[in-house]
C-alpha cells in the first residue's frame, strides 16, 4: 500500500468546520510529525510537544499564541485556542490520531482514508464521510481527556471521580482521563449547529455525536490497591479511556452497518428528523436510526479508479487470499518476490540483553495492476 504519511492536513477535522491547514507556506512534514507511532494508536499517553508543560512560561506562552495562529480555525476557534494553553497541541495530537487510525481500519478496504481527494469526499454525503466526521470527532474527545489527565491543559486536570482528589492522583500515579471535561469543551469549541431545517447539518451533527458516543462508551474505572505486601487495605480508584485502536474497531463497525437516511418533518416539534427509508415489505414510513448508528445520505463510488475523490486502488498492495478479488476491482494483480530479513533464533543472555540471529526468507508481495 503507498504510503499516506501527512502531506497535507487539509480536511483532518471536517467536525471543526475549520481545518487544521497551516497559513504558512512552511513544511507540513516539518510542523507536525512530532509523534511516536504508539502514542498515536491509543496504547500509550499522547507523547506532549517539545517544550510544553503544565506552566507554561513566558516564551512557550508565546509559542502557544503561536500555534493557535498556524491553525486554520475560525475566529471563534482561533480565539478559544489562544485562551486555552495546549489545545493547539492537542488538536494537532488529535489530528494525528484520528488519521493513522482511519488509515488502519481501511487498510484492506477500496478507499483507505487517503489525504487525496478528501476535500471532494467532505462535499458529499457518502458513508466515508460519515466515518471522517465521527472518526474526527472521537480522536478529539479522546485527545482532549488523555491531554488533561497529562498535565498539558491548564484548565482541566484529572477526572473528578468521587472520592478522588487531584492531587492524591498525581500521588500515586493515577489520574483518570477526564472525558467530562472533553466532551464539554469540544460541544462549545465546535459551537452551536446550522439550521435544523437543513438534512445535510443533521447528519453530520449525528455522526459526530456516534463518534463522541464511541469515546464515551469505552470508559473504564480501573483501581490500585495500597497496602502491607499489596494487600487491598486501601484502593484508589480513576477513570480510563480504552485504546483508541478500541474505539476505531468500533467505528468501523458502525460504518459497515451505516444507514441511509432521507429526512422528514416533525409536525409537532416543528424542526426536520432523520428517517431510514422504508424496506420492502416493511414499515410504510421507514424507521429513525438509533443513536450509535452511522448514517449516510446518498452512495459511494467504486473507488476503484482515480477520481477526485480518492486515487483509486492502482498499486494497492493486497492479500491474495482476502482482499487482491475486491481491491483490485477485477483488473488482477502483480506477483514480485523479495527476500525479507527478520530476526531468529533470539536468546535471552546474562545480564541482560537478548540476541538474536539475522535470517531471510522469500516473500510474495501482489499488487494491483492498473
Amino acid at each position: 500500500m503507498p504510503s499516506q504519511g501527512v502531506k497535507n492536513e487539509d480536511s483532518l477535522f471536517p467536525s471543526l468546520r475549520g481545518e487544521l491547514l497551516p497559513s504558512t507556506g512552511r513544511n507540513p512534514k516539518l510542523t507536525i510529525s512530532l509523534f511516536t507511532l504508539s502514542s498515536l494508536t491509543g496504547r500509550d499517553v499522547l507523547t506532549p510537544f517539545p517544550g510544553l508543560g503544565t506552566a507554561a512560561a513566558p516564551a512557550q506562552a508565546g509559542a502557544h499564541l503561536k500555534q493557535c495562529d498556524l491553525l486554520k480555525l475560525s475566529r471563534r476557534q482561533k480565539q478559544l485556542c489562544r485562551r486555552e494553553p495546549g489545545l493547539a497541541e492537542t488538536l494537532r495530537d488529535a489530528a494525528h490520531l484520528g488519521l493513522l487510525e482511519c488509515q488502519f481500519q481501511f487498510r484492506q478496504e477500496r478507499w483507505n482514508c487517503s489525504l487525496e481527494g478528501r476535500t471532494g469526499l467532505l462535499q458529499r454525503g457518502f458513508k466515508e464521510t460519515a466515518f471522517l466526521y465521527a472518526m474526527s470527532a472521537a480522536a478529539l474527545t479522546h485527545a482532549l481527556a488523555r491531554a488533561c489527565s497529562a498535565g498539558r491543559m491548564e484548565r482541566c486536570t484529572c477526572d473528578d471521580s468521587p472520592g478522588l482528589e487531584s492531587r492524591q492522583a498525581w500521588q500515586w500515579g493515577v489520574c483518570g482521563d477526564n472525558l467530562k471535561y472533553s466532551t464539554k469543551f469540544l460541544s462549545n469549541f465546535l459551537g452551536p449547529k446550522r439550521g435544523s431545517k437543513d438534512l445535510r447539518a443533521r447528519v453530520d451533527a449525528h455522526n459526530t455525536h456516534v463518534g463522541i458516543k464511541a469515546v464515551k462508551s469505552g470508559l473504564r474505572t480501573t483501581c490500585k490497591c495500597h497496602g502491607v505486601s499489596g494487600s487491598c487495605a486501601v484502593r484508589t480508584c480513576w477513570k480510563q479511556l480504552s485504546p483508541f485502536r478500541e474505539t476505531g474497531a468500533v467505528l468501523k463497525l458502525r460504518y459497515d452497518t451505516a444507514v441511509k437516511v432521507s429526512s422528514a418533518t416533525n409536525e409537532a416539534l416543528g424542526r426536520l428528523e432523520l428517517w431510514a427509508p422504508a424496506k420492502p415489505g416493511g414499515s410504510a414510513k421507514g424507521l429513525a436510526p438509533r443513536p450509535g448508528d452511522l448514517v449516510y445520505m446518498e452512495d459511494s463510488p467504486s473507488f476503484c479508479r482515480p477520481s477526485k475523490y480518492s486515487p483509486g486502488t492502482a498499486g494497492r498492495v493486497c492479500s491474495r487470499d482476502t482482499s487482491c478479488s475486491s481491491l483490485c476491482c477485477g483488473r488482477g494483480y502483480d506477483t514480485q518476490s523479495r527476500m525479507v530479513a527478520f530476526s531468529c533464533h533470539c536468546q535471552v543472555q546474562w545480564c541482560c540483553h537478548v540476541e538474536c540471529q539475522q535470517c531471510a526468507q522469500q516473500e510474495l508481495v501482489y499488487t494491483c495492476k492498473r
